[in-house]
């Protein structure tokens, strides 16, 4: 690690964007990574009223702004009536406080509230960063990377969006007990109340849930029931636990259903293979540990960019990859047969591997740090 920076005048940053933990936990972790290395910063993050960077940043330690901001509707076209709204007044709003703040550098993380933020500071002349953490540029980044210092990215290939002078490869920042999984398969074990003499299956559709995935599994009840040594930690989400957790899959004496899983990092520990979406912050966490992974990409996401970031892992023989509309006929099947095929699980895990970027909050903090002192 590199040493602390003691700098004359505090330092200034601006970390924005979220709407979701694919954006804001990377963000919280680049946070992180700026105050190990420089004694003097003041670090404020600018996100979207009402989500989720609103509750987990000042948990994380951080103060936070809110602009009234959310995206485009591409199929409720009437929802973006308010948009140009939202836009003028988030504008005013992010230049009002880059006025007052002062930052010395703005970093976008991608999101709704990146775009009006990392807008006003490139016209004002102050450095920029952005983190695209997909495989397919979001709009918003599209949009700023003209204006943009510097891009940090976490796939290949990633100059079809963007101008390669530009680019920077450092990987998606990950959690720090992910980085550090420490523990062992037992006490995972002990800690989610499972067999430890049974394979061990993670279904889990991240914290709302996945629809296709809680239908896929109430519809496996007899698969279940033909394979009593194989055992599901099953995530059904906060949307749907109430309409799955008395279906007939949920009862089985081999499946262990819940709202969350509070801790993924004692998850990864005990499992055999994980079954989720495609999310970029959920491969960053399954490449660190080495996870053989079935990945149902969500078709509800901008330019199907989930099915972009698993077959970028599929085309390395790095995960296996089920469309959403085939969840439930193949999911169970398929992590059933790879829970038989050690050579394919070793293969698997090894391959995954290959993606892993235990450094990339610290490298983007050092990029960061770069845009200071130009």
């Amino acid at each position: 690690m590199a040493a602390t920076l003691n700098t004359e005048k505090r330092l200034k940053v601006i970390i924005s964007g979220g709407g979701s933990g694919g954006h804001i936990f990377p963000a919280i972790a680049i946070a992180n990574a700026l105050k190990k290395k420089v004694s003097n910063i003041d670090i404020l993050f600018v996100g979207a009223q009402g989500k989720i960077e609103m509750e987990k940043v000042p948990k994380a330690g951080y103060p936070i702004e809110g602009l009234w901001i959310s995206g485009l509707h591409r199929k409720e076209i009437l929802r973006n009536l308010t948009f140009p709204l939202k836009l003028i007044s988030s504008i005013f709003k992010a230049n009002s406080i880059i006025r007052k703040f002062k930052p010395d550098v703005v970093v976008g993380v991608g999101g709704f509230a990146s775009g009006p933020t990392l807008a006003v500071a490139s016209r004002k002349g102050i450095p920029t960063l952005i983190n695209e953490q997909n495989s397919y540029a979001g709009l918003t980044n599209k949009l700023l990377a003209k204006r943009t210092d510097v891009i940090c990215v976490a796939f290949p290939k990633m100059e079809r969006f963007f101008s390669n002078s530009k680019l920077v490869m450092t990987g998606n920042p990950v959690r720090a007990d992910i980085v550090n999984l420490n523990g062992t398969r037992e006490v995972g074990i002990q800690h989610f109340g499972l067999d430890e003499n049974k394979k061990t299956i993670i279904i889990v559709g991240g914290s709302l849930g996945a629809k296709s995935l809680n239908e896929a599994m109430a519809a496996n009840t007899e698969n279940l029931k033909n394979n009593p040594d194989v055992q599901i930690l099953w995530q059904a989400g906060k949307l749907y636990i109430e309409r799955f957790q008395n279906c007939e899959t949920a009862n089985l004496p081999n499946v262990k259903i819940s709202a969350f899983i509070d801790r993924m990092d004692l998850a990864y520990l005990m499992a055999d293979i994980v079954v989720c979406r495609a999310g970029a912050l959920t491969i960053g966490e399954l490449a660190m540990v080495g996870m053989p992974t079935i990945l149902i990409p969500s078709p509800n996401v901008a330019e199907d960019h989930q099915t972009v970031n698993a077959k970028a892992l599929v085309e390395k023989n790095a995960a296996i990859l089920v469309a959403d509309k085939d969840a439930t006929e193949q999911i169970i099947t398929s992590a059933i047969e790879v829970l038989k095929d050690e050579k394919k699980q070793k293969s698997l895990r090894e391959n995954i591997l290959t993606f892993r970027t235990p450094n990339a909050a610290e490298t983007i903090a050092d990029e960061v740090l770069k845009l200071t002192k130009k």
